[in-house]
């Protein structure tokens, strides 16, 4: 009997088929110096991966290596900020070394502008905030972006990726911001949407584009490997 032929019918069915679609397994980087000292984490004020960043990429890589439940993975991309490159760089060897990482820098956090390395209270202070419950169109500061164009450049680069592998397992280390806006793709909730969820550091979120049809189907959720796992 096969796989499909064991599923119950759809009357009593709460488990989906296994994946056909491309399935974009979103990776937030590790903890970083801009996170840890509260500042607006651009190119300049992004510092890399503390102490404790490494050690949670360590401890994700750790688990893929045991598991191998990402071998199978097509490609890998990570966003170009330092936060995200130096977080693929400690997982990537665990994942599948015969694939070439690429950057992209669609794949970034909303981007800060002029609003880079300052801290979060000096933003507030200098800066006419937005307020994106109000109107989403609105910049955020010189140079930077507007929630909507956020979302649309998310989306751009979602839709170009699963364009480029269909059918195949495509890795990305990426930004909570990132994940949230391919959760509201996910959703359908709109550009203008702020979901606000808690999206850890290091942590897995896997959405699966083109599920019977134009479908998309959640996999995972904020999946963590616990610090320390052999």
């Amino acid at each position: 009997m096969s796989l499909v032929e064991r599923l119950p019918p759809e009357g009593f069915r709460q488990r989906g088929p296994l994946p056909t679609g491309t399935r974009l397994l979103m990776i937030r980087h590790g903890q970083c110096v801009a996170n840890l000292e509260g500042l607006a984490g651009g190119p300049l004020g992004d510092g890399g991966l503390t102490d404790a960043g490494r050690e949670q990429a360590r401890a994700l890589a750790r688990r893929l290596a045991a598991t191998q439940e990402l071998a199978s993975a097509s490609a890998f991309y990570t966003s170009s900020l330092p936060r995200a490159i130096e977080t693929g760089e400690i997982i990537f060897p665990a994942i599948n070394e015969s694939i070439v990482p690429v950057q992209d820098e669609d794949l970034g956090e909303l981007r800060v502008g002029e609003a880079d390395g300052l801290a979060w209270a000096e933003i507030e202070e200098r800066y006419a905030l937005p307020n994106w419950d109000v109107d989403p169109t609105q910049v955020n500061v010189p140079g930077g972006e507007s929630l909507v164009n956020f979302y649309e450049r998310c989306v751009s680069a979602i839709d170009r990726l699963v364009t480029r592998h269909p059918g195949q397992l495509v890795v990305l280390v990426v930004h909570g911001g990132f994940i949230e806006q391919a959760l509201k793709l996910y959703l359908e909730s709109g550009a203008g949407t702020r979901l606000r969820p808690r999206i850890e550091h290091c942590s897995m979120s896997e959405i699966e584009f083109g599920f019977e049809g134009d479908r998309r189907r959640l996999l995972r959720y904020n999946d963590l490997s616990p610090i320390g796992v052999e």
